[in-house]
């Protein structure tokens, strides 16, 4: 079981309205819900404070994430985009009806409930200002207090502002982009390292800096996509490259072109041009390289090799391990 509690509040009663952050909670509810194809992910349970009559109050904020890291699950989320506040004592996000900092719900209770959390694996996400605090004891420095299994990712380092550019936030345009895909490795996981790696690759240093925490063995997969090669095809590495250094013969036979070819040349061979076909994909890839020659035409047509790339080479030893 999945499980996630997504807010997202734009209305405050005592403080400076926001703009996109309940169309950000929507996207990321609509993104998390269902994998890539629509089969269910997570049971996802969406607050929003748009208005005085459509509010999250801290009383049900503190519940609502209190109840969320009670289940016994394979993945509890808390996705939060919204008002935060730091000071001394350490940092809060900030609910409808906060009067003021310390009135919100306090990140340490947030840690306090997800360091106590029987699910496997706990994910916090805060697209808020100073958010990067979270996980830090107030005394603690730079220590960060993450029990086995948890995680966390925010918009921003403890001392920053959380931005929103176009009606969004620029920190959860990213994450929901990561979580379409654009985070995926090829067999289609996209995991909360890699999320971390294309926003912190995608923000420069002089923008917000995502801030990434965790303490786990292994990352878990937050969502499935449409892998970049078919499973079967990437498999097949091992067979075409055995071992480390190998490199792979190719002759004329292996590009079904006619064209290009020298009188008395070996014809295409339907068998050799399924395998280039599947070579050509793991090129395009940046798993393999042709040896010696500009493109794999080339290669094959001058009976050159290729060999495997270091990308390619950690797929192969996946391979070797059943894990792929």
């Amino acid at each position: 079981m999945r499980i996630a509690l997504i807010v997202g509040i734009n209305y405050y009663d005592h403080g400076n309205s926001l703009f996109g952050c309940v169309d950000d909670a929507h996207a990321v509810k609509a993104v998390l819900e269902r994998h890539d194809g629509g089969s269910i992910n997570f049971d996802v349970k969406l607050l929003t404070g748009n208005g005085p009559t459509d509010r999250v109050d801290r009383a049900d904020l503190k519940d609502q994430v209190q109840q969320l890291f009670a289940t016994k699950a394979e993945v509890a989320l808390f996705y939060f985009a919204g008002h935060g506040h730091i000071e001394a004592a350490g940092g809060y996000v900030l609910a409808t009806d906060s009067r003021r900092g310390d009135e919100g719900v306090s990140l340490t209770e947030i840690l306090t409930f997800a360091n106590a959390s029987p699910a496997t694996n706990k994910i916090i996400v805060l697209d808020s200002c100073h958010s990067g605090i979270a996980g830090n004891a107030p005394t603690a420095g730079q220590f960060a207090a993450l029990a086995e299994g948890l995680t966390v990712l925010t918009a921003s380092t403890a001392e920053q502002y959380a931005k929103e550019e176009d009606g969004r936030g620029v920190f959860t345009t990213l994450f929901v982009d990561a979580l379409n895909g654009s985070a995926a490795n090829l067999i289609g996981d996209v995991t909360p390292g890699s999320i971390y790696a294309h926003i912190d690759q995608s923000l420069g240093l002089w923008e917000q800096r995502p801030v990434f925490k965790t303490n786990v063995q292994r990352f878990v997969s937050l969502r499935k996509v449409a892998p970049a090669i078919a499973i079967g095809d990437l498999r097949r590495i091992n067979e075409f490259f055995p071992s480390p250094g190998f490199e792979f013969a190719l002759d004329p036979t292996f590009e079904p072109e006619m064209k290009g070819r020298d009188e008395g040349m070996p014809l295409p061979d339907p068998e050799s041009t399924r395998t280039f076909a599947i070579l050509q994909q793991y090129n395009r890839l940046n798993l393999l390289v042709p040896v010696d020659a500009p493109h794999m035409w080339n290669a094959a047509m001058e009976s050159k090799t290729c060999g495997l790339t270091a990308l390619g080479e950690h797929y192969r030893r996946l391979g070797a391990k059943n894990r792929i």
